[in-house]
């Protein structure tokens, strides 16, 4: 079992005349490493990881993971200091249906779902692309739901000292679904609450947004 993790400028976006192209670039041992552990699971599951179909799943899995956990080295809170604004509002602002995907901890199986996040702000907003990427950021660690939920809340709390901040997430877990009880249709949903929030008509208004379905969105 190895504690290796990939440098922290794996992934990067490379302009190109014409646009831009999205290219994702590993650590060479890293991706070598956790191969190597790769091809030692599947032995012991019973295959032959040299056969045609096995040969390059070692790296195609070192580089999932690797993708799938890189929010170790990103901080959500220079994420959304990037894009403060000073601003004179102070009613809710919903970001919903943020979808996210990510992997339990307890058996590296992911669970999938949609965010939902709001804020009341206090002199201070932030670009509404920024609520995602913190999701993201959050969401690609070996994770539990309960403490994401938190963690998402915690950093937009910290960062923009709003009068209040608002998170629940939806999720289905494979750990549920494919193993143990095998429960298909089981969702899980957890919440997050802070300031206003904490009051029942203001987290009543933010229940009933995010269970609304407005025409032509």
């Amino acid at each position: 079992m190895c504690d290796f993790r990939p440098e922290p400028d794996e992934f990067r976006i490379s302009p190109l005349p014409n646009g831009y192209e999205r290219s994702d670039t590993y650590n060479a041992e890293t991706t070598d490493r956790i191969a190597q552990n790769i091809r030692q699971n599947l032995h012991l599951l019973g295959e032959d990881a040299t056969r045609e179909g096995l040969q390059k799943t070692p790296e195609r899995v070192a580089k999932a993971m690797q993708f799938m956990t890189q929010g170790y080295h990103q901080d959500p809170k220079k994420i959304l200091t990037s894009a403060l604004f000073e601003e004179d509002y102070s009613e809710m602002i919903l970001v919903k249906n943020i979808e996210f995907y990510s992997m339990c901890e307890h058996h590296m199986l992911p669970f999938f779902g949609k965010a939902h996040v709001a804020y009341i702000p206090n002199g201070r907003i932030v670009g509404l692309s920024k609520i995602p990427r913190v999701v993201n950021i959050f969401a690609r660690r070996l994770q539990v739901q309960e403490r994401m939920t938190l963690q998402i809340r915690d950093a937009i709390h910290e960062v923009l000292q709003p009068l209040g901040v608002a998170v629940v997430l939806e999720a289905r877990h494979m750990c549920m679904m494919v193993r143990g009880v095998e429960k298909q249709d089981s969702s899980t949903i957890t919440s997050a609450v802070s300031g206003e929030f904490m009051k029942e008509a203001t987290r009543a208004e933010f229940m009933k947004l995010i269970r609304s379905h407005a025409g032509g969105l």
